[in-house]
């Protein structure tokens, strides 16, 4: 990233506002624009220039954290940080990179920054779905060039809000589509949701759990909209 990536705060408690102040500005990857004690403050603020990152409490007067998001959903990445862990599966179900539960420490932080970072590097270098050949093979945009890429070697897809993560044994590349319009395409069929952001192939899952499924050494969890898809992996 060659720019800093802007972001704004919003928490209505004092000190943990000036806390994930002092911490985001240990990160020069990312410039605050905007630091604010009110949700209606920070509302008019974002429409008028949005930021690239919101760091939202989620318990505040007059319109919550989470409500907040869904009036600004075009708003590229979010983190919810709360003293209320009963509210993380609604934060993610509004694509929240992130949700941190208070009191804030800089271990737990630094990890939230590095999937920042990340989402963020993929969402400004984005390759795009360019084709499919034979219903087996995709070609991947990456710059000028194009990546030759078998359906057969996807592990998983992993949904990005607007954009879909194909993890394979070797690398990870980022298409401009979302989970759904992939799963649409030719030759994507065969693959089975088993949560809102994941999606994989029977081949590669080694367990099922009640909870999460293991695909090629990774953990990936199983939402409760999809449980029934599980016995398709039998």
């Amino acid at each position: 990233m060659t720019n800093p990536l802007r972001c704004i705060i919003v928490d209505d408690d004092e000190i943990d506002r000036l806390t994930t102040v002092a911490l985001v500005k240990q990160y020069p990857v990312i410039q605050v624009t905007g630091v604010y004690d009110h949700p209606g403050k920070a509302m008019q603020a974002m429409v008028q220039d949005p930021p690239d990152i919101a760091f939202l409490d989620v318990d505040m007067p007059g319109m919550s954290g989470l409500e907040l998001r869904r009036q600004l959903s075009g708003i590229p990445a979010c983190v919810f940080i709360t003293s209320y862990p009963e509210y993380a599966v609604e934060s993610f179900e509004l694509a929240a990179i992130d949700f941190i539960v208070k009191p804030l420490r800089a271990d737990r932080f630094a990890m939230t920054m590095e999937r920042l970072q990340q989402y963020m590097t993929l969402r400004q270098k984005a390759q795009l779905l360019d084709h499919t050949l034979g219903g087996d093979t995709i070609f991947i945009k990456e710059g000028t060039a194009q990546v030759k890429l078998s359906l057969h070697e996807i592990i998983y897809l992993e949904a990005l809000k607007d954009y879909t993560r194909i993890v394979t044994s070797n690398n990870k590349h980022c298409v401009l589509t979302s989970l759904g319009n992939l799963l649409q395409e030719p030759g994507f069929q065969n693959f089975l949701r088993v949560h809102k952001s994941f999606a994989v192939q029977k081949q590669w899952v080694e367990r099922i759990g009640s909870q999460d499924i293991l695909v090629k050494g990774t953990s990936l969890p199983v939402g409760r909209a999809y449980k029934e898809n599980l016995a398709q992996l039998k």
